[in-house]
C-alpha cells in the first residue's frame, strides 16, 4: 500500500541537509518516491533549482494557480505557497509513495481537509530540542521564557545559514530570520500530531552534515534514524513521541 511520508519541522532545523544526505547515502529509499514540489513566491537559494526544490513564481501567479481546481494555496512564514493536491492523490492512488519535506503549515492544511484519513501516512517531525531538554527548561530553569529561548536557538542557526549563503545580510534578510525564528515554538507545538519526533541539534549549514563526506554527530544519527523509519525498523530509544501538554498555549504567548 502506498504511503504518504511527511518530514516537517521549523525553518533551518535540518530538513534540507537530511534529504541531501539521504539522496547521497540511501538513494534506494528515495528512488521510488514522488516528491511534492510546492509553488513559492520567495527567491531561490543558491543551491535550489526551479521545478526540483520549488516552482518559483510571483505571488500573483501563485494566487492564480491556487484558485484552480485541485490546488491549495496557503501562507507559510510570510510567503504565499501552493500545492498540487490532485497530483498527490493521483500518485498515491496509483500505489506510489509520496514524500513531502517542508513546513508545518501545509501539514496542518492537509490534516484539516482529511487527506491523511484516506492514505497510510508516516509523519516525522524534526525538532531543534529534545523532549528532555524542553522538560528541563520548564522545570529546572526559573522564569525561563521558552518561546524566546527557542527563538534564540533558531535565530543563531538561521543567521549562520543565511550568512553562509549570502555573506553580509541586509534588513530584509534579518526580518526574514526574525519571522522564522519567532515562529519556531508554535511549529514545535504541532509535533504531537506526528508519529515520531527526531531531535536534531545540527541544523542547516552545520559542518556535521557535509564537511567530512560522511555526516557525523547528530547529523549522522538523524540520517540513520530517518532511514530506519523508512525501512520499518524498530528504533528503541531513538525516537520521541510528544504529548500535547509538552508545549502549551501559555508558553506560546510569552512574547
Amino acid at each position: 500500500m502506498a504511503r504518504f511520508i511527511i518530514l516537517s519541522g521549523p525553518a533551518c532545523v535540518g530538513k534540507g541537509p537530511l534529504m541531501a544526505a539521504m539522496a547521497k547515502f540511501y538513494p534506494e529509499l528515495l528512488a521510488h518516491m514522488q516528491r511534492v514540489v510546492l509553488y513559492s513566491e520567495r527567491a531561490p537559494r543558491p543551491h535550489e533549482r526551479d521545478g526540483v526544490d520549488y516552482h518559483f513564481r510571483t505571488r500573483k501567479r501563485i494566487d492564480q494557480i491556487g484558485q484552480k481546481k485541485g490546488y491549495l494555496s496557503f501562507e507559510s512564514r510570510g510567503e504565499l505557497q501552493c500545492v498540487d493536491l490532485a497530483a498527490i492523490d493521483k500518485a498515491l492512488g496509483e500505489g506510489q509513495d509520496v514524500l513531502f519535506e517542508g513546513n508545518t503549515y501545509l501539514v496542518n492544511k492537509l490534516r484539516e481537509i482529511g487527506l491523511f484519513d484516506r492514505y497510510e501516512t508516516l509523519k516525522i517531525f524534526l525538532s531543534p530540542l529534545s523532549q528532555a531538554e524542553i522538560i528541563h527548561l520548564k522545570e529546572c530553569v526559573p522564569g525561563v521564557d521558552l518561546k524566546n529561548f527557542v527563538a534564540d536557538v533558531m535565530r543563531r542557526k538561521l543567521l549562520h545559514r543565511t550568512s553562509k549563503w549570502k555573506g553580509p545580510l541586509g534588513l530584509p534578510d534579518l526580518q526574514d530570520v526574525e519571522r522564522r525564528a519567532t515562529r519556531a515554538l508554535a511549529e514545535m507545538a504541532q509535533a504531537h500530531h506526528y508519529d515520531a519526533v527526531i531531535a536534531n541539534h545540527d541544523g542547516e549549514g552545520h559542518d556535521n552534515w557535509d564537511a567530512f563526506y560522511h555526516p557525523i554527530g547528530d547529523a549522522r544519527r538523524t540520517m540513520e534514524t530517518f532511514a530506519g523509519l523508512l525501512q520499518g525498523k524498530r528504533l528503541h530509544g531513538r525516537l520521541e513521541h510528544w504529548d500535547k501538554a509538552l508545549i502549551t498555549g501559555k508558553m506560546l504567548d510569552e512574547l
